[in-house]
C-alpha cells in the first residue's frame, strides 16, 4: 500500500508537557484518514507539524516519501490545509479571497479560480464579503483557499466544528467530492465521531499524544458489527454450548457475551437449559464509533 504521509514516534513537548508522545500513523493514499481524539489529544499539534508550522521535539515523518529532517517544502507544496480556523479575508469576496491566495503562492494569473469557486459551492456569492457568510461558507472558503494550487493531500483540522446541520452536510459532502472525483487524499482530525463515520475509509485513534489503535472503515465494521448481547448465569457454560452448536461469539465477561449471526432465542435458552445455565437477558447491540472509542482509550471524555 502506497502512503502520503508516515510519521515516526513523533514527540513534541511542551515545557513538562507532552502533546505528541511517540505517535507513528501512517495515511493510506486515496484514503479520508479520520484522526480522532478528544480535544487535547494532540490533533492539531500532528497537523501543525506536517505543515511546518512548529517543529517536532523528536522524531520525524516523511511526506509523499520526503523525509522532514531534509528538503520537504516540494512535498508540502502539493498539500493544502485548514488549521483550528480558515485563513481567510473576512473584507474579502471568495473570489478575491482566492486571487490574493494565488498571489501568495505565486501562481500567475487567475486561472481556475472560477472552478474552485463552483467546486466547493460559493459560484453565486458575488461581491458579498466573507465576513457575512454563514460559518458553513466561511469553511468551505477556507477549504478553497487551501486548494489553490491543486494539492493531492488536503489536512482539515476540526472542520465540521461549530456548524449547523445544514452546514455540516455541505462541508461532508463537498470533502467526500474532492476525495472521490479529485482523488485528493485527505486527514481530518475530529472529535465529532457520528459525523466522521460517515466519512472515514480509514481512522487513526489518538490519546494522550499516543496513537492507540490504527484501522480501516470496513474492519472497523466487523469489530462494531450487529450482535445479540446475552446475560447468563455463567459465560464458561455458553460458550460450550455455543461451540457446539458451531456460533461466532465473544466473551465480554463472566455474565455477558455478545452472539454473532441469526440463532433462536428458544432454542439457545433450552440448550442453556440442559447445560446448567440460565438466561438473564438478551438485547441487540450495535456498537457505535464513539462507544468503540472510549472503549478503546477508557475513561470519560476530558474536552
Amino acid at each position: 500500500m502506497e502512503y502520503i504521509l508516515k510519521t515516526n514516534n513523533l514527540k513534541k513537548t511542551y515545557g513538562k508537557f507532552n502533546a505528541l508522545n511517540g505517535l507513528s500513523m501512517n495515511v493510506p493514499k486515496g484514503s479520508i484518514y479520520g484522526f480522532v481524539g478528544r480535544n487535547g489529544a494532540g490533533k492539531t499539534t500532528l497537523i501543525r507539524l506536517i505543515c511546518g508550522l512548529q517543529f517536532p521535539t523528536s522524531g520525524d515523518f516523511t511526506l509523499y516519501g520526503k523525509n522532514s529532517g531534509g528538503d520537504i517544502n516540494k512535498a508540502r507544496r502539493r498539500m493544502g490545509a485548514v488549521v483550528e480556523t480558515p485563513s481567510i479575508y473576512l473584507d474579502m469576496t471568495a473570489e478575491d479571497n482566492l486571487k490574493q491566495q494565488y498571489r501568495v503562492i505565486g501562481i500567475p494569473g487567475f486561472d481556475g479560480i472560477k472552478e474552485l469557486l463552483e467546486l466547493v459551492g460559493l459560484a453565486d456569492t458575488g461581491k458579498k464579503k466573507a465576513k457575512n457568510f454563514s460559518l458553513g461558507m466561511r469553511q468551505r472558503l477556507g477549504i478553497a483557499v487551501a486548494l489553490c494550487g491543486n494539492p493531492d493531500f488536503l489536512l482539515l483540522d476540526e472542520p465540521i466544528n461549530g456548524l449547523d446541520p445544514q452546514g455540516i452536510i455541505e462541508v461532508r459532502e463537498l470533502i467526500l467530492k474532492l476525495n472521490r472525483e479529485k482523488n485528493i487524499t485527505v486527514l481530518i482530525s475530529s472529535h465529532i465521531l457520528d459525523e466522521l463515520s460517515r466519512l472515514a475509509t480509514h481512522y487513526g485513534f489518538i490519546d494522550q499524544g499516543r496513537l492507540v489503535k490504527e484501522i480501516s472503515a470496513e474492519d472497523l465494521e466487523k469489530e462494531c458489527r450487529k450482535c445479540m448481547r446475552v446475560t447468563v448465569s455463567d459465560t464458561k457454560n455458553l460458550a460450550i454450548v455455543l461451540d457446539a452448536i458451531g456460533m461466532e461469539y465473544k466473551i465480554i465477561d463472566e455474565k455477558t457475551a455478545d452472539i454473532y449471526g441469526a440463532l433462536s432465542i428458544t432454542k439457545l435458552t433450552e440448550a442453556l437449559k440442559n447445560a446448567d445455565c440460565e438466561l438473564f437477558g438478551v438485547n441487540e447491540h450495535d456498537e457505535s464509533l464513539e462507544a468503540y472509542f472510549i472503549n478503546l482509550v477508557g475513561g470519560s471524555s476530558n474536552d
